[in-house]
């Protein structure tokens, strides 16, 4: 999520060219720019990702051990 909202500072873009860049609403927009994150399911936080022109990688595996 974090990706996306940098491209869209990055591009400058308003949240309505932003909409039409990701092809999603602009509430849609106006909740990934306040990290409201919950309401992104992967699969469109993925289609988002591609049209802006980012790499998507998913690792599956062990956690990392926190640091105390």
């Amino acid at each position: 999520m974090l990706p996306l909202r940098k491209y869209v500072q990055r591009e400058e873009l308003m949240q309505v060219q932003a909409a039409k860049h990701f092809k999603v609403s602009q509430p849609r927009i106006s909740d990934l720019l306040r990290g409201k994150i919950s309401r992104f399911s992967l699969d469109t936080l993925v289609n988002m990702a591609v049209e802006a022109g980012l790499e998507v990688a998913l690792r599956i595996g062990k956690p990392r051990k926190r640091a105390a």
